[in-house]
């Protein structure tokens, strides 16, 4: 089997036959992931997400509905590209920024189908500016690669805070308040078709509420009307191989999604 057809069969393109439980490929894991409950019922979960009115009971799970204001709307409501890169780069709205070299906006397709949204930059996004450089940059980009994306073509990537956390850690809940507000005007000028949080923190501060990462996997999300599906944080999974399995699991997730859509 040469490769084009390999990857066809993993995407379940190849015209000939379907399989379930694709593997992963090989740039990105050698181990068979189980199937994902509920996989089958992506189709169901698109309709509704796009012709279900936003009050009605569906199967979309809207969990940012009742989130919160978390900064002044005037912040970045109505910024362009060019106005917003700006703000973000003279933003000094929380600690953060007196302690990183430089504000990490984001990067790749401004009318991307795919946004991909992580939590802050490390220090090697802080010395470059752009998200997902280091080691994690490298295994995004080949989970990208295993579903026929690739950085910058039809994706964009961000990051929930625009500004390098000292010592890696978990930004706390008043710098994502006061970031938070440049990551939704992205999304609205962006328009994806799906979004993709990377780890627990993307995915509860973009759905308003606290829960396992397990419990939030599996499943389309809304976001302000656009399908949001979660996976694992690339850092978590240079830590935890094991788990790549279930990241393919995600990956395909998103594949079907997308199709749907």
């Amino acid at each position: 089997m040469d490769r084009n057809e390999a990857v066809l069969r993993e995407l379940n393109l190849y015209p000939q036959w379907v399989r379930r439980n694709p593997p992963a490929p090989e740039v990105f894991l050698a181990v068979r992931p189980e199937p994902v409950e509920g996989h089958v019922l992506v189709a169901d979960v698109v309709r509704q997400a796009h012709h279900e009115r936003p009050n009605e009971q569906s199967g979309l799970n809207n969990d940012h509905a009742n989130l919160p204001v978390v900064a002044p709307a005037s912040q970045a409501d109505n910024l362009g590209w060019p106005e917003l890169k700006q703000q973000v780069r003279d933003c000094t709205a929380c600690k953060l920024r007196a302690g990183c070299t430089q504000t990490v906006f984001g990067v790749g397709d401004e009318q991307a189908d795919w946004l991909v949204v992580g939590e802050g930059p490390g220090a090697d996004e802080d010395a470059r500016g752009e998200p997902f450089v280091g080691e994690a940059g490298k295994l995004l980009d080949n989970m990208l690669l295993s579903i026929k994306l690739k950085r910058g073509k039809n994706v964009y990537i961000a990051n929930i805070v625009k500004c390098h956390p000292p010592g890696n850690r978990t930004p706390e809940a008043d710098e994502i308040a006061a970031c938070l507000p440049y990551l939704q005007r992205q999304i609205e000028l962006i328009k994806p078709k799906l979004i993709v949080a990377l780890g627990k923190t993307a995915a509860t501060a973009l759905l308003g509420r606290d829960a396992a990462l397990g419990s939030l996997r599996g499943t389309l999300h809304d976001y302000r009307g656009v399908p949001l599906l979660v996976t694992y944080h690339p850092a978590y999974l240079l830590r935890s191989p094991m788990e790549k399995a279930k990241a393919w699991q995600d990956l395909c997730f998103a594949v079907d999604a997308m199709q749907k859509l």
